[in-house]
């Protein structure tokens, strides 16, 4: 598996917006913290890598989205389970890359989550989720010109394919980026 430097240095190769950096480093911390949180501890480093990486190809081609990135992850020598990861975060819209491991399953469930408790994040007056609710989440989550951009399809079929509620998947989410909302804050700090 590639470090997570040389991870890192090809995100920032294909993706420069903050905003892209931003999501990338909270679904990489997101995903840690249900490798945990299902039992795959020990697998942690690839849920991370796999979270980070997710999105590689979105911001330079966004009209190749998981097409364009097993060729961008073989300048780092990713292995055949990262690019699937990788490409099955976009099943059923821009990949036919079924998501089968329960990591793909997590990940393909919670990036556009991701999405969209950091846009409600951002509407508090403590531009922070430590400090939201679940009801407060479930309400933004319900209004469907709230952060449209985020698929509450996706998000409905990624907790199906969990065999998880959907309030499940919304709080379980939201725990795992209030818990690793400061390790987030840190990467961006350094950023600047």
């Amino acid at each position: 598996m590639p470090t997570r430097d040389q991870a890192v240095s090809l995100l920032k190769k294909y993706n420069k917006e903050p905003f892209h950096l931003q999501h990338a480093y909270t679904v990489e911390a997101v995903m840690r913290w249900f490798a945990a949180d299902q039992g795959f501890a020990q697998d942690a480093d690839f849920w991370a890598m796999a979270g980070l990486l997710h999105d590689i190809d979105w911001e330079a081609y966004p009209q190749q989205h998981c097409r364009k990135a097993p060729e961008l992850l073989a300048e780092i020598g990713a292995d055949e389970a990262l690019v699937h990861a990788v490409c099955s975060h976009g099943y059923g819209l821009v990949s036919d890359v079924e998501p089968t491991h329960p990591m793909e399953q997590v990940l393909f469930a919670c990036d556009e989550l991701t999405g969209l408790i950091g846009a409600a994040a951002k509407m508090r007056p403590s531009k922070s989720c430590k400090d939201m609710e679940l009801a407060s989440l479930k309400k933004k989550f319900k209004d469907k010109r709230f952060a449209a951009g985020c698929s509450r399809d996706v998000i409905r079929t990624g907790a199906q394919r969990l065999g998880w509620e959907l309030d499940t998947l919304l709080d379980k989410t939201l725990q795992a980026m209030r818990d690793t909302e400061d390790t987030v804050d840190r990467e961006m700090a350094a950023e600047s």
